[in-house]
């Protein structure tokens, strides 16, 4: 698998896939942790949170109740797979929509929804869009309803967040769709593909996602002890190093929110644009924060002593030192999921580009212990000193 993604990236050229993540607290908007949170990536079918948001603010408006039925075109039926299989002409139910891309994630029933909403899938798109940009998802473009690739439809880490988030705030009455984990029609029974509703307790949604110029992508959403987190992934390698690390991801946000919020600056109260009405990062770097949740240890997530990192390979080609750094990530979540995945283009001697595959910003312990990790499963690895220069920052993590 990891070959055909390789393959897949470099076909999408210049807007390769990479790795990213983002937790964040669904009440407050806090963000715990972030890698590559604002690149832009395929969405992939994380596409039918926004299609999905669109119907139920179909329902709540009262333009669609659950029982209205979808007329089914000949482009409908032509999308390719994951289909519910409909025939053209026929009619299928509000409901059955919902559950259909909640669990088969259906592409042509996707296309259904968008050409009895807006006429046309190309005009449902617009919507879409228009509906990110209120929403405060400014680096997200839609292009389908669906996910299906399209150079120009991409999104980020932050925008996925922040779009799960305004389901769960908006449609508290319709999220519980996202906890089906398996749906009935015509005599088939499709489940759910997002297998963390059944293995991490608190699992209630939200969506998966997999082109091969994306990776396998996830959003979930758990819910414990009163508290919300909301995690992100773009990038996986397959679906169980994904779910792996989204399981990972959460513990890190429930232990975020269990060691108690940082304070925030009062700008969290003054009004503004969408995307402002999330709580402001913490008044530490973020990445110390993430690193102390993790490991509980405040001295180990001192700034000063997150000048370390690993590289992990050297490539001719850019693409193929990212998944290398992407894959040593999910091989050694425990050392490095918390650093920042760096790709060095540096010239030897003949002049040639080569490409450093590098996790920047973790411990000197976590270096060599990650290192420990990646050579018994014969990855290659070698512990960097990084100069005292090297400052941890938002975007670097």
């Amino acid at each position: 698998m990891a070959v055909a993604v390789v393959a897949a990236l470099g076909a999408a050229h210049p807007a390769e896939a990479k790795y990213a993540s983002l937790v964040m607290d669904a009440d407050s908007g806090r963000v715990f942790h972030e890698i590559n949170a604002d690149t832009r990536n395929y969405p992939a079918s994380l596409t039918k949170m926004m299609t999905l948001y669109l119907v139920f603010e179909a329902l709540k408006t009262e333009l669609w109740k659950m029982d209205t039925l979808l007329r089914i075109s000949a482009r409908a039926v032509q999308q390719p797979s994951s289909r519910l299989g409909l025939n053209r002409g026929d009619r299928i139910r509000v409901k059955d929509a919902i559950l259909a891309l909640v669990t088969k994630s259906a592409n042509d029933v996707a296309t259904v929804v968008a050409e009895n909403m807006s006429g046309s899938e190309t005009a449902f798109a617009l919507k879409m869009t228009a509906r990110a940009r209120e929403l405060g998802m400014s680096q997200t473009t839609f292009r389908n309803a669906s996910g299906l690739p399209h150079r120009a439809q991409m999104s980020t880490a932050r925008d996925m967040g922040v779009l799960a988030r305004a389901l769960i705030r908006d449609f508290p009455a319709y999220y519980r769709f996202f906890a089906t984990t398996e749906f009935r029609y015509d005599g088939v029974t499709h489940a759910n593909h997002n297998k963390l509703l059944n293995t991490y307790e608190g699992v209630d949604g939200i969506k998966t996602g997999y082109i091969n110029a994306s990776g396998f992508n996830l959003v979930a959403s758990a819910h414990r002890d009163g508290h919300r987190v909301i995690a992100v992934i773009f990038g996986g390698n397959s679906p169980n190093s994904r779910n792996a690390l989204m399981t990972r991801l959460l513990n890190l946000g429930f232990k975020a929110i269990e060691n108690g919020p940082v304070v925030a600056s009062t700008a969290a109260d003054k009004p503004g644009p969408a995307r402002a009405q999330a709580a402001p990062p913490p008044a530490e770097p973020p990445q110390a924060v993430a690193a102390r949740d993790a490991t509980r240890s405040d001295a180990a997530a001192s700034p000063r002593n997150l000048r370390w990192g690993v590289q992990v390979g050297v490539f001719s080609r850019h693409v193929q030192a990212l998944e290398a750094a992407r894959q040593a990530i999910e091989t050694a979540p425990e050392q490095l999921s918390l650093g920042a995945l760096k790709v060095a283009p540096l010239k030897n001697k003949n002049g040639k580009v080569l490409h450093h595959a590098r996790i920047e910003g973790i411990t000197k312990q976590q270096a060599y212990d990650a290192c420990k990790s990646l050579k018994r499963r014969k990855m290659g690895c070698l512990e960097m000193k990084l100069p005292d220069s090297y400052r941890v920052a938002a975007n670097d993590f």
